[in-house]
């Protein structure tokens, strides 16, 4: 079988209807996500981490230290003394970036499931790193990407209550979207002129008139 994916790229070219993101059934009958780009094609996998590898046999790194965590309290009976340092922040860190690349793509095919579920193991990650991070930098390099996660985790949750038409459902979970950023500036001493410039509650505002007129419409 040939290396090259010269035949792959022209036909996707080809499509009348290509768009850059598309979902695809691998050889091993599992679902992936393929995206084109200038020379060529991305490509992770649909569910479980992004690369597809397990991590000390884990699902992620994640559940790793997470499990790591568990057996500390079942030891200790207590989680004080349980620290993450600057390379295991390190690794979450870029293992989220796996997961955000995914969760942008499945925003881009509709797949708003998928998207909640990766959002949300996100914002998992970040409270992890919060609450162990032995040095305050590694979870304040995290912490600074919680309103857009929220924004998206929200937006996610939203259309899968519109697609079920439930739109009440849609605004409460966008509106408790933006009481979480609002009491996230507030609990970082942000004024209120600068929460008023943010750009994820912008958005959020913007899907909860969406809502509200297709709602009424």
């Amino acid at each position: 079988m040939s290396d090259d994916i010269g035949p792959i790229m022209k036909e996707w070219d080809e499509e009348p209807d290509a768009r850059s993101i598309r979902k695809i059934i691998g050889d091993n009958g599992k679902e992936k996500i393929q995206l084109r780009v200038e020379f060529g094609i991305l490509q992770m996998e649909a569910d479980g981490r992004p690369d597809g590898k397990r991590p000390y046999g884990k699902e992620s790194l994640l559940e790793h230290y997470v499990s790591l965590l568990d057996a500390y309290k079942q030891d200790y009976n207590t989680d004080r003394g349980f620290k993450l340092d600057s390379h295991d922040c390190e690794r979450l860190g870029d293992e989220a970036t796996q997961y955000y690349n995914r969760y942008v793509s499945f925003f881009g095919i509709e797949d708003y499931v998928r998207a909640e579920r990766d959002t949300a193991r996100n914002l998992r990650v970040f409270d992890l790193v919060k609450a162990y991070a032995e040095q305050q930098d590694d979870a304040l390099s995290l912490e600074k990407f919680r309103p857009y996660v929220i924004t998206m985790n929200g937006r996610a949750k939203a259309f899968i209550f519109m697609n079920e038409n439930d739109y009440l459902g849609a605004i409460n979970v966008i509106e408790e979207a933006i009481d979480k950023i609002i009491d996230f500036y507030r609990d970082n001493e942000l004024d209120e002129s600068d929460i008023s410039r943010s750009q994820e509650l912008a958005i959020l505002r913007s899907t909860l008139k969406e809502i509200r007129d297709k709602w009424e419409g």
